[in-house]
């Protein structure tokens, strides 16, 4: 009888493959096991099984596996069937989803070694320049990389070499799998066994008297063994006996000292022991217990709660359940920026039993938090972590909590899978027939809207911890400023008068712009031209602390140009205003005070961001400039004022969501102001103070808001009345893209009809040399999504088998607000 196992291969392939496995293998093998395999001509593959049978593939001859790469299942069952759900609902493939979900270490590549043939003997004359000197360093070296060889001879291409070697026979060639992840080991030393007795000690001591520093580094391993009761790291006892560690080597080399090594994990908690969670105040009692009511009979449930209502302490209780129960909870986050504050409040509370997991943390480190959530440990009881830990291979879950819920960067817009962490993580609960949690001050539409409908239980907290007041919010017409001559650069003489104050009482000041760089235009006065991206249709924004003009969608970047490069005129002018150049304002309005800035610039290290808010907690910055990274639920205790500096261009943005999301942000924005005993106060500059959003702030009317927006929603058909799944065609060629889109979008309209919208090109209509065209495809309620989606498929997979549009990239994108 023929064994066999289906695998996911880590490439956006719509079927699973088979290949054929041997009787042992198939009784070794379980679901959830990486193996590698051969694939397509040369490649190598890590593949992971998902499941064992013995029926032969029909059109192809199933190949051999090459090695089984794990004792034990590095996936779940209950992953493998969210996976499932993911590739189906967001229409990609479970190569996609497996190379999103497992850290890049697990996906091993295949690296091509190079050895030298030795049953052949070549004559040195006959080879060329190059083919000799890599014949030459086969010599030296038994085997060699690529990448090697890219290095020695200092060229990109260096496969024609390879093959002329190949058919002088000089060389042979194999593909080898290298396993990526290596394990941390720490350097620990004892004192040698035969030293241990008191005679050899003392031996010992008398040979070591005309070495005095040897004797030193033993005498501190005596007295630092004794004192932690531990066994002692090389790196301790250097640091502690002051010796180098050259003299430590030598004693190891004497035998004296014995080296060992323990493996362990790079992400550590060294905090004391752990303090109570906080007491309630009587609203939060009344949601705490409003939640759980709700959690009987629903398993979705929204808590509304204002800004600096005390919500985390509220999740906080919840966890405490979980964890009495011997059940693992995942707290979802929105941005990086704010697991750095949230990680001290949880670790003072669970201490080592938070794990946390995101982006910015190394390979290494994600695979041991994977391990550690895969194996149920100790330490990772508590997943704190960005979207991308939804994917977890979670062993035990009993809650989720999304914080921050109405948050756009909960949305993976590339590479595929296009997924919503929130819809995600409430799929996931489903699984494990556990509880969801979604908590915002100002919640996304979509989810109030099931709130209000009954899908979801609703829980709402009014009041402001220790009953803080909200924020006093002023509208400032800047328009009318200019008239007056009552601006200094973009500040209104309102705000400078505010700021002036707040300083005097030693607070602090957020002002919150959301553009990045010094001004999105550069203008020459005489001629009117302004600096393009040659790769994007948009103008390069001008970054002054480099001197340089970048585009924010390819990253290409060059020097300021002193004259117009069209006519020659020295008169540049910049146009609009960034978060650089409101810092350097700051900075010429109050020069005797510490200005600093918060955005993609300043944050691009691992630790970027802790050392920003850290600053600001404590007090070493006076005026922080952001981008909407403030926005964000942060918890600064000194923030008196807010001031936004131009609300105008978030609210004219073309996109439906516009309002909505202008709302959000600066309800969240002004929320970081005043958090404790005294009033905060948010000033917001803008050129039309009538704007109904910007009324709704500044009176904190967020159901006013809902309705106003819910009623739009209904007019023109937008979410959340109608699904909608948007369908984007790239290519360099405009023609094409354009003869491609007509072709997609009337193949859609004999389905759909009236509820295809488009083709029509973004306000960016090119992208790294890349055309861009939108459909839009409404589903309305009645409809059924799956089968829209199928037919969606249907008209995709015959739009990519026209030879002509083969080459027009098509990206499916459901649910892409």
């Amino acid at each position: 009888m023929d064994y066999f196992i289906n695998v996911i291969l880590p490439i956006p392939l719509e079927k699973s493959f088979t290949y054929a496995i041997s009787k042992a293998e198939a009784d070794f093998l379980k679901p959830g096991i990486r193996v590698s395999v051969p694939f397509g001509k040369t490649k190598i593959y890590t593949a992971l099984v998902i499941d064992i049978h013995n029926n032969a593939p029909l059109v192809y001859e199933a190949k051999e596996i090459h090695q089984i790469l794990d004792e034990t299942p590095v996936v779940t069952s209950q992953q493998l069937q969210h996976w499932k759900w993911i590739a189906e609902y967001y229409m990609c493939t479970l190569g996609d989803v497996m190379r999103a979900a497992l850290p890049s270490v697990f996906i091993l590549e295949s690296e091509t070694i190079i050895s030298k043939n030795e049953n052949t003997v070549v004559n040195d004359e006959e080879l060329k320049d190059d083919e000799f000197v890599i014949y030459e360093a086969l010599h030296h070296q038994s085997s060699l990389k690529i990448q090697d060889l890219m290095s020695i001879l200092d060229k990109k291409n260096v496969l024609p070499v390879i093959k002329r070697l190949l058919d002088k026979n000089a060389i042979s060639v194999q593909e080898e799998i290298y396993e990526k992840y290596k394990p941390k080991l720490v350097r620990y030393v004892k004192l040698g066994t035969e030293f241990s007795s008191e005679n050899g000690l003392q031996n010992l001591m008398e040979d070591l008297s005309r070495a005095p520093k040897q004797r030193d580094v033993v005498m501190t391993l005596f007295s630092v063994s004794a004192q932690t009761k531990k066994p002692v790291k090389v790196s301790d006892l250097t640091s502690e006996s002051g010796a180098s560690s050259s003299i430590v080597k030598a004693l190891i080399d004497k035998g004296i000292l014995e080296e060992y090594h323990i493996q362990t994990d790079r992400v550590q908690y060294s905090g004391d022991d752990n303090e109570d969670s906080k007491r309630l105040n009587k609203h939060q009692e009344n949601a705490l217990s409003d939640i759980r009511e709700s959690f009987e009979n629903k398993n979705i449930t929204l808590l509304h709660g204002v800004t600096s209502s005390g919500k985390t302490e509220i999740y906080v209780k919840l966890i405490e359940d979980q964890l009495e129960a011997k059940r693992q909870v995942l707290y979802l986050l929105p941005e990086i920026a704010l697991t750095t504050q949230l990680v001290e409040r949880l670790q003072n509370y669970f201490g080592e039993k938070v794990a946390v997991f995101h982006s910015k943390y190394s390979s290494h480190e994600r695979v041991e938090v994977w391990n550690n959530v895969l194996q149920n440990a100790s330490k990772a009881q508590v997943i704190l972590g960005a979207r991308s830990s939804v994917l977890l291979p979670f062993q035990n879950l009993g809650l989720i909590i999304v914080d921050e819920e109405h948050e756009s960067s909960y949305k993976q817009f590339d590479p595929a899978p296009r997924y919503h962490a929130r819809d995600t993580a409430i799929v996931l609960a489903s699984i494990f027939q556990c509880k969801t949690l979604l908590g915002s001050a100002t919640p996304s539409l979509e989810s109030y809207y099931n709130a209000k409908q009954g899908k979801y239980g609703l829980v709402e907290l009014n009041q402001r911890y220790n009953n803080v007041l909200m924020p006093d919010i002023e509208l400032v017409d800047i328009k009318d400023k200019h008239k007056r001559k009552r601006m200094q650069g973009h500040f209104s003489d309102r705000l400078i008068e505010e700021m002036t104050e707040t300083l005097k009482n030693g607070h602090q000041i957020i002002l919150f712009q959301n553009r990045r760089g010094f001004s999105p235009i550069v203008e020459c006065h005489t001629c009117g031209h302004s600096p393009q991206c040659p790769n994007c249709d948009v103008s390069l924004t001008f970054h002054q602390y480099k001197n340089q003009l970048r585009c924010h969608y390819c990253g290409y970047h060059t020097v300021m140009p002193k004259t117009c490069e069209a006519c020659g005129s020295v008169e540049l002018d910049s146009k609009g205003f960034g978060t650089e150049q409101v810092e350097q304002e700051a900075k010429l309005l109050f020069p005797e005070h510490n200005v600093a800035r918060m955005d993609l610039d300043t944050t691009r290290g691992k630790y970027g961001y802790e050392k920003i808010i850290t600053s600001l907690e404590q007090g070493d910055i006076d005026i922080l400039v952001g981008t909407q990274m403030l926005t964000k639920g942060l918890d600064f205790r000194n923030v008196k004022l807010v001031g936004i500096m131009n609300a105008d261009n978030m609210l004219n943005f073309p996109d439906f969501r516009a309002h909505e999301r202008s709302y959000q942000l600066m309800a969240q924005v002004s929320g970081r102001a005043g958090r404790t005993e005294e009033r905060g106060k948010v000033l917001i500059q803008t050129y039309n103070p009538y704007h109904k959003i910007l009324q709704q702030v500044s009176t904190n009317n967020f159901i006013q808001m809902f309705e106003e927006q819910l009623n739009e929603r209904h007019i023109y058909k937008y979410p959340p009345i109608y699904r909608m799944i948007k369908i984007t065609l790239k290519h360099k060629d405009y023609q094409k893209v354009n003869i491609g889109a007509e072709w997609y979008a009337r193949s859609l309209r004999t389905v759909f009809d009236k509820y295809v919208l488009g083709p029509e090109f973004p306000p960016v209509a090119r992208i790294r040399n890349q055309y861009l065209k939108h459909i839009l495809v409404k589903i309305p309620q009645k409809q059924s999504l799956s089968k829209t989606k199928e037919a969606i498929i249907k008209i995709n997979n015959s739009f990519l088998s026209v030879k002509d549009f083969r080459a027009i990239r098509v990206i499916l994108n459901v649910d892409n607000y």
